[in-house]
């Protein structure tokens, strides 16, 4: 299998969700702009997906993916079907329980996540409200995720790819069409959410009956097979939570701070989904379980390589992302959401916290390149006790920046424990032998800054050309900047072909 033009076809498909996200959002933004209204919706929806994150691509991912692959390699394909039946049987059992307890204990969720609304009666009614529509969304996206991951094992990497944008599509069309037929009309994103989670388990299945793994789910706790999968979520539960517990405390500090300043971390996190998604999310999809498989034959030379071809894509891919994001904040900001009632003081904010966010960029990428070098070989106890570390860090980061910084403060505080998370899973990777770094780096990297250097001076100079933002309607501010991006992508590769960088040299690397 080719690993370049499974990550080329990944990333497109996943561009293309992202890119309609950005659509989504910047609707959002102009209907419902950044108050009250959209705090609560973003912390009702926020909830739902910290718990997926923890149930379906985090932890359960992590524990599953690896014994999949080892039962299709080794078991056959009755035994592996069997094997999907059970941990499918287990899961929505757990998940319909949880589903269930949080639309009961909604007002007590939010008490605890967003206890700064509590002193705001129609905010806090609001949220609870909201989170009960969206809570469902837990059981759907998860069963969801459980097939994405099935699929991906058979190297059906295309279908999980394209099944967030049918989210982006139902929030869409719920926002535009029906909003004036709910009371608060914000009530309607909501019904986006849930309509979306459904489409997206069902355009699965079909994809899951080709390959001959559609089963019926089926309880049996006695399978060893499941056994195996519950012992190593255990232990990927709590690192998975760790990084969702952080992000729950960041919303605690800021449903303190000043109305708004939920929805701008949300804006500013969307323009951060971009290239972390794009890149990071596809990567980490073909990662674990092509590492797994590569484990399973017990191919260490390749299992290396196969790491070394994935943190250079990082760095070829993602450093310029990172300086032309933070170069580019306020154009992105005020061409992509400041129209109607989203202000030029929220689009200002937004854009704090965006360069807050870019200086943790690359490492949250470069996390999800290294932790399936722990993953694939069923080793969760190395990357939870540094995700352990890193939380406790990241809080005495808020500590130290949220009182000058504000909500930019926890963005900083998001990336410095990025940065830090990487650097600790780096050198465990090295320290325990599973990754040798291949020859070149050093004049690999020195290429990329003068690359990136090139780039930063063409976009720098461009701007200082360009009419003031606010200035135009949309398509005339989304044309400027988009003359600015494709400046910056052609003096960055033009840059790279001239230092003798070629797409083949990475294709090689994927074969072996």
């Amino acid at each position: 299998m080719n690993l370049l033009k499974s990550l080329a076809a990944v990333s497109s498909i996943t561009m293309i969700s992202r890119v309609l996200g950005f659509v989504r959002d910047t609707i959002l933004a102009r209907v419902f702009g950044a108050g009250v209204a959209t705090d609560a919706f973003f912390i009702a929806f926020k909830l739902p997906n910290l718990l997926r994150r923890i149930f379906a691509e985090g932890a359960f991912s992590q524990a599953f993916v690896p014994i999949l692959a080892e039962y299709k390699t080794q078991q056959g394909e009755e035994a592996t079907r069997t094997f999907i039946a059970y941990v499918s049987g287990l899961l929505t059992l757990v998940l319909a329980l949880v589903t269930a307890l949080g639309i009961l204990a909604a007002p007590w969720v939010v008490w605890v996540t967003a206890p700064g609304f509590v002193a705001d009666g129609e905010r806090f009614e609001l949220t609870t409200e909201l989170l009960r529509v969206t809570f469902p969304y837990i059981l759907l996206i998860s069963l969801s995720s459980l097939a994405g991951a099935i699929l991906n094992t058979w190297n059906r990497f295309s279908v999980p790819a394209f099944v967030p944008t049918l989210l982006n599509v139902a929030m869409i069309g719920f926002t535009l069409f029906l909003t004036p037929y709910f009371d608060p009309p914000i009530m309607a994103l909501a019904w986006g959410v849930l309509a979306g989670g459904l489409a997206q388990l069902l355009y699965q299945l079909p994809h899951l009956k080709k390959i001959g793994m559609l089963v019926l789910p089926r309880l049996n706790l006695r399978d060893s097979g499941v056994w195996r999968v519950l012992k190593q979520m255990l232990p990927a539960i709590l690192g998975v939570s760790v990084s969702q517990i952080s992000l729950i405390i960041n919303t605690i500090f800021a449903s303190f701070l000043v109305a708004g300043s939920v929805s701008w971390m949300y804006y500013a996190d969307r323009l951060m989904e971009l290239p972390s998604g794009v890149l990071g999310v596809a990567l980490g999809t073909i990662l674990l379980p092509t590492l797994a498989k590569t484990y399973a034959n017990r191919d260490r030379h390749e299992y290396s390589r196969i790491l070394d071809w994935g943190l250079r894509l990082c760095f070829l891919l993602v450093l310029p992302c990172t300086l032309a994001m933070a170069i580019l904040a306020e154009p992105l900001t005020v061409a992509l959401f400041q129209y109607g009632k989203f202000s030029a003081h929220d689009a200002a904010m937004t854009e704090r916290a965006l360069i807050a966010y870019t200086v943790g960029l690359l490492a949250i990428i470069l996390v999800k390149v290294l932790a399936p070098g722990f993953y694939a070989q069923q080793n969760i106890r190395t990357p939870v006790k540094i995700a352990i570390f890193t939380l406790v860090c990241t809080q005495l980061f808020n500590l130290m920046f949220i009182t000058h910084l504000q909500h930019a403060g926890l963005a900083l505080a998001i990336s410095l424990g990025a940065c830090l998370n990487a650097g600790l899973l780096y050198w465990k990777l090295r320290q325990q032998q599973l990754f040798q770094p291949q020859p070149g780096w050093g004049k690999f990297l020195a290429r990329l800054v003068v690359a990136v250097l090139l780039m930063s001076a063409v976009l720098l100079v461009g701007m200082h050309y360009m009419p003031a933002w606010e200035e135009g309607q949309m398509l005339e501010r989304f044309l400027r900047l988009g003359v600015l991006i494709l400046a910056g992508v052609v003096t960055y590769f033009g840059s790279l072909f001239v230092f003798g960088f070629r797409p083949r040299d990475f294709a090689r690397k994927a074969l072996h």
